[in-house]
């Protein structure tokens, strides 16, 4: 059987750079890419020196173009499963149910934002509605302001925002959780607590311009930034026993090893500094890690067969 020397499972910033570095390095590597990436919504990639304001698509489409010179494999597909065997060979599924064999695995998968169940939400999502303030903060700066906060809190991001605009308030959607020493904090930095039921989110063309009540009351608003969670894109290392901290990501080393031997995790999936170019240096760090396994394996190899 093909045995691939690492199957990347998400091609994202993590997963493409990881199939850069093991392709310069004159690996055998697979990708599988769904294209269902967390930030296909976004006006643009920001915090990346060089590739400011770029467009996700934009983005992607110079990795790809790079990869090719490295005879990096690209599917795209969905894995639906993987196991390791005996002979510790990860035997990696995918949808339509053909079986790919590799020595390492690296899951790149990112995470998937959790959105409010509100009319406008998904619409404005990645145009005026967000999740990080260092990536759309500057865009939206001396601006009307929002953060909404129904089942998590908000303070500490509608304290953030501060650096930003004068002008912010926290939502909360009919909850009110504020502890009093979370008010103090807000109520000191003039940021108005709206506990009211939200009915919707009200703009054009992407640009959200008011949030409307189920009391028929309005507030004005020209960005709303929210806490609302995240999943895991899939649940491949969770389904090999890989640990998993309280917000729900990976736990990995910082060579980017799980608790698995040969399995990796690079990206949002594993950590919670949600950068394309923190995201892009996990995945370098995991393919120079990756190759130095496999180096190490062969050296052994021949040293136990001289030995022997």
């Amino acid at each position: 059987m093909e045995i691939y020397d690492c199957i990347i499972v998400g091609g994202g910033p993590a997963g493409l750079n990881a199939a850069i570095v093991l392709g310069r390095c004159r690996r055998k590597v697979l990708v599988f890419d769904t294209e269902q990436y967390r930030n296909r919504y976004s006006h643009g990639v920001h915090n990346y020196l060089t590739r400011d304001d770029i467009l996700p698509q934009e983005f992607l489409q110079l990795c790809h173009k790079e990869l090719e010179k490295y005879s990096v494999q690209r599917i795209r597909k969905k894995v639906v499963n993987a196991k390791k065997n005996e002979e510790d060979v990860f035997a990696v599924k995918d949808e339509s149910g053909t079986v790919y064999y590799s020595k390492k695995l690296l899951i790149a998968t990112g995470l998937s934002d959790t959105l409010p169940d509100i009319e406008g939400f998904r619409e404005f999502y990645g145009k005026s509605v967000f999740h990080c303030p260092y990536c759309d903060g500057w865009e939206v700066r001396d601006k009307k302001i929002g953060v909404y906060a129904r089942d998590k809190e908000g303070w500490e991001l509608a304290l953030a925002l501060k650096c930003w605009s004068d002008n912010v308030s926290l939502y909360t959607d009919g909850k009110n959780k504020i502890k009093p020493f979370q008010k103090e904090y807000l109520d000191s930095n003039q940021i108005p607590i709206i506990a009211t039921p939200i009915l919707k989110l009200q703009g054009e063309n992407g640009q959200l311009q008011k949030i409307i009540f189920k009391n028929g009351e309005e507030r004005d608003c020209d960005a709303l930034f929210f806490v609302n969670g995240y999943t895991q894109q899939c649940n491949i290392a969770e389904a090999f026993g890989c640990e998993v901290n309280k917000k729900g990501v990976i736990v990995t080393n910082r060579l980017q090893q799980t608790n698995i031997q040969g399995l990796y995790v690079a990206g949002d999936a594993s950590k919670d500094m949600h950068f394309v170019v923190v995201a892009g240096a996990e995945g370098a760090k995991a393919g120079v890690t990756i190759n130095k396994e496999l180096q190490k394996e062969v050296y052994e190899k021949k040293l136990k067969e001289i030995t022997v």
